[in-house]
């Protein structure tokens, strides 16, 4: 991308690539000038689109096929107003505000524990939730950042469920942990001992 920018890298790229094709290289009187060195990069240059060779004399990498973009949907026409959508609280800073006060709770909950030396079910209760509602944050996050509603309604929708029944689950499978056996707290100091 640099030698776009200098011409005399950009000229004797060209000039390259126009000898291995065999054509001729086209030069003026004036070409010891910055100006006249530009000029001749780019007849160059434009000898090698008509070619299709363009791309090949100042890329290395490979190129990559991108993918295709999603199905296109336009509701409604140009002259239409847009609709305004009502106000949530659950989507606004207070949404902010709550996933900030489950981060930084996480510190003390996940030291707390091990500082104080004992065990306790509500603790290690609170511990556990929090953890799930910080990951189902984030992930819930992700989804709507990478599945746009627009484009793709469906899978945005199935997603989004897939999430709120794994986390239910891990929820379930949590409080079976905690009430049937050590709890999070004791399974960290036993595998941290081992």
């Amino acid at each position: 991308m640099a030698s776009l920018f200098r011409p005399s890298l950009r000229t004797s790229a060209a000039t390259a690539v126009m000898l291995r094709l065999g054509r001729p290289v086209t030069t003026t009187s004036s070409a010891t000038t910055a100006a006249g060195v530009r000029c001749t990069a780019m007849k160059n240059l434009e000898i090698l689109r008509q070619a299709g060779m363009a791309k090949k004399g100042f890329h290395a990498s490979a190129s990559r096929k991108i993918l295709p973009a999603g199905p296109q949907v336009i509701q409604g026409t140009v002259n239409e107003a847009v609709e305004v959508p009502d106000p949530n609280a659950a989507h606004g800073s207070y949404h902010w505000s709550f996933e900030r006060l489950i981060s930084v709770a996480l510190i003390p909950l996940t030291v707390a524990p091990f500082a104080a030396g004992s065990i306790n079910p509500v603790t290690d209760a609170i511990l556990g939730a929090t953890i799930v509602i910080h990951s189902h944050i984030g992930f819930e996050s992700m989804i709507v950042d990478y599945i746009p509603h627009r484009r793709y309604p469906a899978l945005r929708k199935g997603a989004m469920w897939a999430l709120k029944g794994a986390t239910m689950l891990v929820l379930v499978g949590l409080y079976e942990f905690e009430t049937n056996d050590v709890g999070i707290t004791e399974a960290v100091k036993r595998v941290w001992k081992a």
